[in-house]
């Protein structure tokens, strides 16, 4: 399996917009993507800005076609007016 781990810091008063167009990326993202097997979102308990995504794929093939999907587009565009500064990306191997 192969992990993408997101840290994303949201405008505060842009976490609505934002909320709800991770909401539909993550959810066509596990809905519509064979080879996604999770995408979660996560909120820091000690900073309520910041946000993590993590995405569970089957094999980095699969994450490649979650980066050209529709709901990725719609995800980015939203995220230019939603997000305080650029994500941070790590990609990882599962292990166990």
């Amino acid at each position: 399996m192969y992990a993408v781990i997101v840290s994303a810091r949201v405008k505060p008063e842009r976490r609505q917009q934002f909320l709800a167009a991770i909401e539909d990326h993550s959810t066509c993202s596990a809905r519509d993507e064979p080879g996604c097997l999770r995408f979660d979102v996560l909120q820091d308990r000690a900073d309520p800005d910041h946000y993590y995504f993590v995405d569970l794929f089957q094999d980095e093939e699969a994450a490649k076609v979650h980066a050209s999907s529709p709901h990725r587009a719609r995800w980015r565009e939203a995220s230019r007016e939603c997000l305080a500064e650029p994500t941070s990306v790590t990609r990882c191997d599962t292990v166990f």
